[in-house]
């Protein structure tokens, strides 16, 4: 995405903006993969595993529908010398690759 579409312009040398929002990308990438391979799992385990291919799905989707806002978010926290962690992203994030490695676990166990 053009940084005009993005948000506002800063002025780092090291457009961290920029690899923020190609990390998220990345991970949202995996999460599409991933639900793909789940899908093969289909004939083995049943329709448990389409709870898992929905979380992947609705986990990616999330990361995608918000990386315009925070792209501004980081942007402006760079020009206003003021940029923190988003914290919240990151135990989501982590609560849904917990969540997918449990419902995973299960998914095999029992069906």
């Amino acid at each position: 995405m053009s940084s005009a579409r993005m948000g506002p312009k800063h002025q780092d040398p090291g457009l961290q903006p920029e690899r923020t929002v190609m990390s998220w990308g990345r991970t949202t990438l995996s999460l599409s993969v991933a639900s793909l391979v789940f899908l093969r799992w289909l004939p083995h385990y049943g329709v448990g595993v389409l709870l898992m291919v929905a979380l992947a799905l609705l986990v990616g989707g999330s990361i995608y529908g918000t990386q315009r806002y925070r792209y501004a978010r980081s942007s402006l926290g760079i020009s206003a010398e003021q940029l923190h962690a988003d914290v919240l992203a990151i135990f989501a994030m982590s609560g849904s690759v917990l969540g997918l490695g449990v419902l995973g676990i299960l998914v095999v166990l029992v069906f």
